[in-house]
């Protein structure tokens, strides 16, 4: 059985295009966001979660809902999701890892891929990744800490900030401070990759791969152990392609960043390097990036 490939990075990293990207290589098969190492047996993906939470919570199972439709189905339609709600109900007392397991049985020889950002808010469930799958290989993705920041504080009111509770706190003021997520969960990855042998662990910046998509997307394949020639880098430009690079049925229309969603499209371009010395754009008190911040983002490579 082909082991998986997990992307880990905090939300808005890039990830929903890159797994797209590699999903669409001839040799695996790109998952929507699974989100099953979040909870340890497949039922507490439906129990636990009540009031104006339950929505959020029914979104986390439509990544699981579409890819059983499509791989078990051969479609997503309302009637292969009730099938799938069916194989759910068949498998609610198993460990989410042996959930995780038989998918990736079922589409091998392709490799899976799947990211979904909030495995890496705990170093214990990454843990699960790791446990079910010995041999998984993980890619670190990272993006620039003030590009990263502005893009989560334009999602849903910085809701990602909030769930993980990155708050500046001092003696008159609370603030939503999304540097504190950023540097947060990359450590997370850090502390967990080092339980990874270290040829199964790959660290690369999304905009490298946005400025040089057939240069990256190879290179990524190689350390894989996929193949790296044109004809399979032409099939990894077209995220398009994929099955879950769209909206889903009425009963299952996430499993993925929305954005994403409505428009997976890649569009070659080389995104702009902010400065880490400036006001950060999200804050009213012209204060920048903590040093701690700029210390890691210079250890991932940025200037």
């Amino acid at each position: 059985m082909a082991a998986p490939l997990f992307l880990l990075a905090p939300p808005r990293s890039y990830t929903s295009l890159v797994n797209a990207m590699l999903g669409q290589h001839p040799q695996a098969f790109g998952l929507p966001e699974l989100c099953l190492f979040n909870v340890e047996k497949l039922l507490e993906l439906w129990s636990g979660v009540q009031g104006e939470n339950a929505e959020r919570g029914a979104m986390a199972r439509h990544g699981l809902l579409r890819a059983v439709a499509e791989i078990y189905g051969g479609e997503q339609t309302a009637a292969t999701v009730d099938m799938a709600r069916a194989w759910a109900s068949a498998r609610e007392e198993w460990s989410t890892g042996l959930v995780f397991q038989e998918i990736v049985a079922k589409i091998d020889p392709l490799v899976a891929v799947e990211k979904s950002p909030s495995y890496a808010i705990t170093v214990v469930r990454m843990r699960g990744l790791l446990n079910a799958f010995p041999d998984a290989r993980f890619l670190h993705l990272v993006r620039h800490p003030v590009a990263q920041s502005k893009s989560v504080m334009a999602i849903n009111g910085g809701a990602f900030t909030m769930k993980v509770q990155a708050f500046e706190i001092g003696e008159d003021y609370a603030m939503m401070e999304p540097q504190i997520a950023w540097h947060d969960v990359n450590l997370n990855i850090l502390d967990f990759l080092e339980e990874v042998a270290p040829e199964r662990q790959l660290r690369m910046r999304g905009e490298d791969i946005m400025g040089n998509p057939q240069r990256y997307l190879a290179e990524i394949a190689r350390w894989a152990g996929l193949r790296d020639d044109d004809e399979a880098v032409a099939e990894m430009m077209h995220p398009e392609r994929s099955p879950f690079a769209c909206f889903g049925p009425i009963s299952a229309m996430f499993g993925n960043d929305p954005n994403f969603l409505s428009g997976p499209t890649f569009r070659p371009h080389t995104p702009k390097i902010p400065p880490m010395n400036k006001p950060v754009p999200w804050r009213q008190d012209g204060k920048g990036l903590y040093p701690e911040v700029i210390a890691l983002a210079k250890e991932f490579g940025y200037e």
